[in-house]
């Protein structure tokens, strides 16, 4: 790295019990002018000691470690200095992931289910747009502490339910979404007569075992959406990764989801701007947008057709956004009635009964 640079480049920590996958991910990293690699751990313990030697901006997290794994070092950083923390995880441990997550993980980069030790998979750009992403993060540590417990629920929830919903509130979410999400449909309680359609941008093998974690914590349903769903009251559809969803009225009544290939020109997926353009052309004034925080302006277009269309569109706030791109997209774009928090949104969902 050029010296010039080192007072203004991102000040990143690897943390990997693997030396080859150090050295590998050190190696795409530092091979950025906007990168400054200022150490390598091995393990937990390590980590920590070097965290307060060399105050990173970002961390990149193995979470299989001996000695002090990944989920430790998450506790004990963010209780006593919160930082951007980015998971490398394979397919094959999406619990995990969503596990860090829930301690305060900032995101994750998903290595493919075959790989050689320190091979990344081609996922290099991903990688340094994520540590890039977090040079921006506005407050990471909502979340710090002890994971939060699944909520107990008085009654279970019936498994099928024909109620047509008074309102459909469709969510867009990216970097920083899978926190945020639950934040919000957690303050939710039981009886909800609105339907939740959610676009979050994630590889399509984690958006199954996420849709079961937000199950297992909300008072109403959740599951990964399948074509042609039935879109109920008390019931929230996740599009699947690498997919789109579309809002439609079935010929015979009553409402239903499409999940269909993302179409040539949609760069991200799945497509919040797809999402929210069809629930405002099928839910008209009874449609509800909300745009979370992410990077880029997917939804700030699909909010404004469901403004537009007599609905109402929320931005989630800078004050908690950990990427303001989406939402401020929204913003700037005229297309929001309402910028609120994260324990706003929650709030006013919460009360959202007409």
């Amino acid at each position: 790295m050029n010296p010039q640079n080192e007072e203004t480049a991102l000040r990143v920590l690897v943390v990997d019990d693997s030396a080859t996958s150090r050295r590998s991910i050190a190696g795409v990293l530092s091979a950025s002018p906007e990168i400054q690699v200022v150490g390598k751990a091995a393990d937990g313990d390590e980590a920590l000691r070097l965290v307060a030697l060399h105050h990173p901006d970002v961390i990149t997290l193995d979470l299989e470690m001996p000695r002090m794994d990944g989920f430790t070092f998450l506790r004990i950083l963010m209780a006593r200095s919160p930082l951007p923390v980015i998971v490398i995880s394979s397919y094959s441990h999406k619990e995990n992931v969503f596990k860090a997550l829930e301690l305060g993980a900032l995101d994750f980069v998903a290595k493919p289910e075959h790989y050689a030790d320190g091979d990344l998979g081609g996922l290099e750009q991903e990688l340094l747009q994520k540590i890039t992403v977090a040079r921006r993060a506005v407050r990471i540590a909502r979340m710090a502490g002890a994971e939060s417990a699944p909520l107990a629920m008085e009654t279970p929830p019936s498994r099928w339910s024909s109620i047509e919903p008074r309102r459909v509130i469709a969510i867009g979410a990216s970097t920083g979404g899978p926190t945020a999400l639950a934040e919000v449909l957690v303050k939710i309680g039981e009886g909800l007569p609105h339907a939740l359609l959610i676009a979050q941008h994630m590889p399509d093998r984690f958006t199954k075992t996420f849709a079961e974690r937000l199950d297992r914590r909300c008072r109403f349903r959740v599951r990964e959406a399948q074509d042609r769903d039935a879109v109920e009251a008390a019931l929230g559809l996740l599009c699947p990764g690498r997919r789109s969803m579309e809002l439609e009225r079935r010929p015979g009544g009553g409402l239903q989801v499409r999940v269909v290939t993302p179409a040539p020109d949609e760069r991200y997926t799945p497509s919040v701007d797809r999402l929210f353009a069809s629930v405002a052309r099928v839910a008209g004034e009874r449609a509800v947008g909300i745009v979370l925080t992410g990077m880029g302006e997917d939804g700030a277009r699909g909010a404004k057709e469901i403004r537009d269309a007599g609905g109402y569109v929320i931005a989630e706030s800078r004050s908690t956004a950990v990427v303001y791109g989406m939402p401020g997209a929204t913003v700037r774009l005229g297309a929001a009635n309402r910028s609120l928090s994260l324990p706003e949104i929650g709030a006013w969902l919460a009360e959202l009964n007409d």
